[in-house]
């Protein structure tokens, strides 16, 4: 497939690309920041003429797209105010998901986040893992990640076999971000994230994964390492960190409490990288 790919230029976006590469497809990367040549076309997304128009076709990179790929986003709270960071995201959302479906691109996968869902998980989420069901943003990006996510549904119905997938990751870790593991015995370590943590390159493979297994209509999916980001058992830290909340019988000794077993079970997602054996950078 001709695949475009928006953040091609972030932690996950070069990741994905990389990947979706590998498994054969074209790519064309859309961001703000990047060097203009093959693959890649410079876009400000938050400019809906420009958005619409780099989906239709960009001479010299393609003409028309089969995929889209969305990651582009102001990637956390702190980087400008708060309403900002909610309204850009937003705007930007919409402005791709929109175009995309007057550009007739009937397979989206977009990138959610961990923020839909509790995060920081100052109050118990209601059982362990943690999984789909349960959206409470605490924050304007993660309210900015909650409206995106209502807003594909709609969209998902709006074209003839339409589908946008979201992904909600947790913090995503590059090849050479496994030094911060050293602290995976700290009693607190990753709790606002519920311990989980997803290497870039898995991140990248449940993009692809989403991509070619698309169908219509709309789906979220939670993406982490099936393993923790703690060195201690699962049911320990769920004790410690959430006394009293219920966690599945069958949990498994290290399962992350981010719960994978949908993306798992529905797209056959593996997780190759390990913090227990870090890779080689």
């Amino acid at each position: 497939m001709r695949i475009g790919v928006t953040g091609s230029g972030g932690k996950l976006g070069r990741a994905s690309v990389d990947r979706l590469r590998a498994d054969g497809h074209e790519v064309v990367g859309f961001d703000t920041v990047g060097t203009p040549g093959p693959g890649f076309t410079r876009v400000d997304l938050a400019d809906y003429g420009q958005t619409l128009d780099a989906l239709l076709g960009v001479t010299a990179r393609h003409a028309g797209l089969d995929a889209l790929v969305h990651l582009a986003a102001i990637p956390v709270n702190g980087l400008v105010p708060d309403a900002t960071t909610f309204q850009n995201n937003m705007a930007v959302s919409f402005n791709v998901l929109f175009a995309a479906q007057r550009a007739g691109i009937r397979s989206v996968v977009l990138a959610s986040s961990i923020t839909a869902m509790g995060f920081p998980f100052d109050d118990a989420p209601p059982s362990l893992p943690v999984d789909e069901t349960f959206t409470k943003a605490n924050n304007t990006y993660g309210l900015g990640k909650v409206a995106e996510e209502a807003m594909a549904a709609q969209l998902a119905s709006w074209g003839d076999g339409s589908s946008i997938t979201a992904l909600r990751f947790t913090n995503v870790v590059g090849p050479d971000e496994y030094g911060t593991f050293a602290r995976a015995d700290e009693p607190g370590y990753r709790r606002d994230l519920l311990g989980s943590w997803i290497d870039a390159r898995d991140g990248a493979a449940a993009v692809s994964l989403a991509v070619s297994g698309a169908t219509p209509g709309f789906r979220v999916y939670n993406v982490a390492a099936p393993t923790s980001g703690t060195a201690a058992p699962s049911r320990e830290v769920a004790e410690r960190w959430f006394p009293g909340t219920p966690v599945a019988p069958d949990l498994g000794e290290f399962e992350s409490l981010m719960s994978t077993r949908a993306i798992r079970r529905d797209l056959g997602f593996t997780a190759v990288d390990d913090w227990r054996s870090p890779p080689q950078t």
